[in-house]
């Protein structure tokens, strides 16, 4: 139970607060949480069962990470509108077809971000329109290459590890186009 919250910083995109909570042992801790508004990526599927990847520098990480398309939700917009909206800025793609494949939590003992992930399929190509602070180049690989590459460790960023093992899943499983 929240007995009281502490906001020490305040930016563009998060805020950190310091909450004293009463945790369900009775135990009272001042927990670090970082708020963000949460986001949305798209494993997107082309006809020839290639997913896009983009391999994107993250500062953060010190260099380029491989990650699906993927952004922000900005105040008032569905998660549906942002995987639409980030897989035309992207990947230069719209999809006919979306379908969840739930959420994600990237490290939820500090951080509230909750992503969610869908499959993109029936795809037609548009103009991409990349931010002036977006630095990726655009791949497209078949779906069991990326899943590999995941499970020997060479894509390792979260949303993208879980958001390609389940569309993995819902392709063997049949669940494309129902």
């Amino acid at each position: 139970m929240l007995l009281s919250s502490r906001e020490v910083f305040r930016g563009r995109v998060t805020r950190l607060t310091v909450d004293t909570v009463e945790l369900p042992n009775g135990h009272r801790a001042d927990l670090e949480i970082l708020h963000h508004p949460g986001g949305a990526a798209a494993v997107a599927l082309d006809g020839e069962g290639r997913v896009c990847l983009l391999h994107q520098f993250r500062h953060a990480v010190g260099g380029r990470i491989w990650e699906l398309p993927a952004g922000r939700l900005e105040p008032g917009e569905a998660p549906l509108e942002t995987v639409r909206r980030e897989l035309a800025e992207e990947a230069g793609v719209q999809a006919r077809r979306i379908e969840s494949l739930g959420t994600s939590v990237s490290s939820p003992g500090v951080f509230t971000e909750r992503i969610h992930l869908f499959l993109a399929s029936e795809l037609a190509a548009v103009p991409d329109a990349r931010e002036a602070a977006e630095v990726f180049d655009v791949h497209w690989l078949p779906l069991a290459e990326a899943v590999r590459r995941c499970l020997e460790g060479e894509i390792d960023d979260s949303k993208t590890v879980i958001g390609l093992l389940r569309a993995q899943h819902a392709v063997a499983a049949g669940r494309l186009g129902e």
